[in-house]
């Protein structure tokens, strides 16, 4: 049974390298390209993309509406569908420009891998991302122990990510000089810091609380003044493990050394929301913590543009639509708000009209 085409594979790493090298997709995102290419090859028993039809497109769409997931055991999600086909798509839309492929297939033929207008509609809706409360936190950090080197760096680094909101990528590679306790601020310096897209950019402690910003100073002055680290050395380092009297491994401090990714970090963030009785929260929900912090800090739009910038974002609007959500009793006040006489209530229309200005001068 035929399970790769050699002419094939050759087309799709020269495709692979042109959407890292000229689109820049990230690694994760090119794996994604890849499993949804194999995933068509595989249902037209890998035939050659230059026999490709505009048939196979239209069955793959209904196989796909089929397909049941082996994790869930339930449908494809329309999301999966629909990212798999833009996907697809992008590919032959790609390949009807290259030699050897220009007469047998059209630009138009990639069009074949769209969804229905309906079905886009409902993958591409936004729907509300659980986050804890800035209560919650305060819960889980009370309930942390902090009596050796490992409890110390875990409580300091739930401690960390709400006084920054960091992605958890960058946590993992940030070292001590990239933080600056007297001014308040952390430099995501991508040449030696992973965030996302590679952007350079400061951001400043957000206003949670002197207790959660105690908790990271303390953290920083023990591996200073305690430990005697460096500036070079690792924020969060890794658990240093030996063998142990019963022959197996055991944790025995720290290594001076950074995380190899974010895995580590997301198995003490859910071993830490376990202890406390709450539901799981990854590290990446506490950024919509702290955009809905905003929402009810900042006083005008210029402070939501400073608050927006302190995640790393260029517009406005990319903090409003992937974090900002109105709570529904919040919504409720504003709306009843709204419905009261001008005098009563005019700052808070010249500030929504100020940002609803301020928005449309961002698109």
């Amino acid at each position: 049974m035929m399970t790769y085409n050699p002419r094939n594979e050759r087309i799709k790493r020269e495709y692979l390298a042109y959407m890292r090298e000229a689109r820049r997709f990230s690694e994760a995102s090119l794996d994604s390209v890849a499993q949804a290419l194999h995933r068509f090859e595989a249902y037209t028993g890998f035939r050659d993309f230059r026999r490709f039809h505009i048939q196979q497109a239209v069955a793959f769409k209904t196989h796909l509406g089929e397909e049941v997931s082996p994790r869930t055991g339930e449908g494809l999600s329309k999301a999966t569908r629909y990212s798999t086909l833009a996907a697809l798509k992008n590919f032959f839309h790609w390949l009807a420009s290259r030699p050897g492929f220009k007469s047998k297939i059209s630009y138009s033929d990639a069009e074949y891998f769209n969804l229905s207008e309906k079905d886009a509609r409902v993958a591409k809706a936004r729907r509300e991302r659980p986050a804890p409360t800035l209560e919650q936190i305060r819960h889980v950090l009370a309930t942390m122990p902090a009596r050796t080197d490992i409890e110390l760096r875990d409580r300091a680094l739930i401690a960390f990510t709400a006084l920054t909101g960091a992605r958890d990528s960058a946590t993992a590679s940030f070292k001590l000089k990239h933080l600056d306790l007297v001014e308040g601020l952390l430099e995501q310096d991508a040449r030696e810091v992973k965030t996302k897209f590679s952007k350079t950019f400061t951001t400043w402690f957000f206003p949670v609380g002197n207790d959660i910003r105690g908790i990271v100073e303390d953290w920083v002055r023990y591996l200073r003044e305690e430990k005697l680290w460096g500036l070079d050395d690792p924020l969060f380092p890794v658990t240093r493990n030996v063998v142990g009297s019963s022959r197996q491994f055991e944790a025995a401090g720290l290594d001076r050394k950074p995380w190899r990714n974010a895995g580590a970090i997301r198995r003490i963030f859910k071993e830490a929301f376990s202890r406390a009785g709450l539901p799981y929260y990854n590290p990446h929900s506490f950024r919509t913590t702290l955009a809905l912090l905003g929402e009810r800090l900042c006083p005008n739009p210029e402070a939501f543009k400073a608050w927006s910038q302190n995640f790393g974002h260029e517009k406005v609007l990319t903090t409003l639509t992937s974090y900002g959500k109105v709570a529904p009793n919040r919504q409720a006040e504003i709306i009843r708000a709204l419905g009261r006489p001008r005098s009563a209530d005019a700052h808070l229309l010249q500030l929504a009209q100020e940002l609803v200005e301020k928005v449309r001068g961002s698109v």
